[in-house]
């Protein structure tokens, strides 16, 4: 006996065919605005690529396929691999072409920052393990270059726009990635702690010198990478290492992959516990100086998790106005009845404060001799890093139940949006360390934070909500030393919204700014998405969505 299925009535179909840049007005304004409107093609190409049928379903292979260890082969040898579904590698494929990997520094030019955190941004919508890899290449570049004889030999491998997959010593590669070893099991973010010991090969020791590492890392992000930046400890202190897959002389590296992690998200990138017996690496940085070296490349990890989580907070929202506006329920659709309005309408002003806030710091760093610009780069980096990768865990569990059961379930996007929400706010530092960073970098730069300050002041003299903001930003710097470090998350929320609200002034359109700031300032609202007061009225509200995507 065959039961005839029912009709799949009032069931909305998937979003596909939409272009991810060119539907994202604060973004395309974003983009010229801020100097890069000559990648705006690239982005247009790259945007109508990604909201293609063909590359979600990529994204969903790679997460529904995650990487597999095999420690040794078919004979007994041990090989260390991890092997990857092909939509791994094909996703990989994409970001090298779009030189998401190196492009500020292969193609430098006015607005090349920017230029990349756009397509950062864009990326991450849909697939956000493959960023990993493309991050720490990224960041290892700046570092890499002030060691001229071992970037000689490498920029080619890193500046090329392909992947190259295959495990082979570097010699026989055409492209390269690069991770990260920070971390071990007694310390996390406290890398001072750190036990791995690195000796100097005989004849040698200091920058650029060859060493061999002993110790473990209880992190190690992407190990099939090519090499990877490494912490261990020498007679001077901690120091930084280039510890590559492969020896010099073509044999492996003694670097044992105990096991990957098994993560709550990104899935489809393979994080690993590693051991190193005598593994060979180079000197980065002066001896001593590995935390200093270090630094300089989670700033730029760190504005990439700012990225990718306004991007990921960006495709929530998309996914959960697209279902809103083709669903319904109660006689009418979502989108249409008032409460989810005023929903939908707070989602997108946080929305958009993000990305705003994401472009202005990514503007930020292609202008490296601004003091100003500095204080972005420096101060606003952390804050931000801290505040957006916050508010993405709710925001993606807001978006995630405006589709309901259906949201919840594995077949559509919102789940592994929501399971992947929490990894920038951890990465490269959790919260308390961001704050802490802050109040760090203010008082080791106040004349940074004092031009920051005034710019703000200039921009809240017409505004009266953000002079509020600005007021209370003010009061909570004057409290005694030894309040601040309790009161860390407090002012680091405050300056955030303060300069996200600052951002909204000088580019929204007003009455959008002014329901975002009166929203953020009031005590009473902001806390859960969907409590904008009377000033954004339903008028408003559907401008606000508008604003959003066609």
């Amino acid at each position: 006996m065959q039961i005839a299925p029912h009709d799949a009535n009032n069931q909305v179909t998937p979003l596909t065919g939409n272009n991810l840049f060119s539907d994202d007005l604060a973004l395309t304004e974003g983009v010229l605005r801020l100097k890069a409107g000559w990648h705006r093609a690239a982005l247009a190409r790259y945007g109508s690529k990604l909201g293609s049928k063909d590359v979600w379903e990529l994204a969903e292979l790679a997460n529904r396929h995650p990487p597999e260890l095999h420690s040794y082969d078919k004979t007994g040898n041990r090989i260390d691999v991890v092997e990857f579904h092909p939509s791994w590698h094909t996703l990989l494929g994409m970001l090298r072409r779009e030189n998401l990997h190196a492009l500020p520094w292969s193609n430098a030019r006015e607005g090349s920052h920017l230029a990349r955190a756009a397509g950062y941004y864009l990326h991450a919508q849909v697939e956000a393990g493959s960023l990993c890899p493309t991050t720490m290449t990224f960041a290892s570049i700046p570092v890499l270059q002030k060691e001229p004889a071992l970037f000689a030999a490498l920029q080619a491998k890193l500046y090329a726009c392909e992947h190259d997959s295959r495990d082979l010593p570097l010699g026989q590669k055409n492209a390269m990635l690069i991770g990260m070893g920070m971390t071990e099991k007694q310390g996390g973010s406290d890398v001072r702690s750190n036990t791995t010991v690195a000796t100097p090969i005989p004849g040698g020791g200091g920058r650029g010198a060859d060493y061999t590492l002993t110790g473990h890392k209880w992190f190690f992000s992407a190990p099939m990478c090519d090499a990877h930046m490494v912490l261990a400890r020498t007679e001077l202190g901690l120091s930084c290492f280039f510890v590559p897959r492969w020896r010099p002389d073509g044999s492996k590296n003694a670097i044992f992959i105990r096991q990957l992690k098994d993560k709550l998200g990104n899935r489809s990138n393979s994080s690993s516990e590693v051991e190193f017996e005598e593994a060979f690496g180079i000197m980065v940085g002066d001896e001593g100086r590995g935390i200093a070296t270090i630094i300089e490349m989670a700033n730029h990890t760190r504005l990439d998790c700012v990225i990718g989580s306004a991007g990921l907070m960006r495709q929530a929202l998309v996914q959960a106005l697209h279902h809103a506006r083709h669903r319904h329920a109660f006689g009418a659709a979502l989108a249409e009845q008032a409460l989810m309005q005023n929903v939908l309408a707070d989602l997108a002003l946080e929305s958009e404060a993000a990305t705003l806030l994401m472009l202005q710091l990514a503007s930020a760093f292609d202008a490296a001799d601004d003091p100003l610009q500095r204080a972005w780069r420096r101060i606003v980096t952390p804050a931000a890093k801290f505040w957006v990768c916050k508010r993405a865990l709710e925001f993606s569990g807001e978006c995630m139940e405006i589709w309901g059961g259906n949201g919840y379930v594995e077949t559509g996007p919102m789940a592994r949006f929501y399971r992947e929400a929490p990894v920038n706010s951890i990465w490269e530092g959790s919260g308390n360390v961001m704050c802490l960073d802050v109040l760090r970098a203010i008082g080791r730069e106040p004349e940074s934070f004092a031009l920051l300050l005034a710019h703000l002041d200039a921009i809240a003299s017409a505004h009266a909500g953000l002079h509020i903001m600005l007021d209370g930003l003010k009061g909570l710097l004057a409290t005694p030393p030894e309040e601040q470090e309790r009161n860390a998350r407090r002012f680091v929320q405050t300056l955030t919204l303060t300069v996200q609200a600052a951002l909204m002034a000088q580019h929204a359109p007003q009455k959008i700014a002014d329901a975002f700031i009166e929203s953020r300032c009031d005590a009473m609202g902001g806390r859960v998405y969907g409590t904008l007061a009377s000033i954004a009225g339903a008028s408003l509200q559907k401008e606000i969505l508008a604003r959003v995507m066609p």
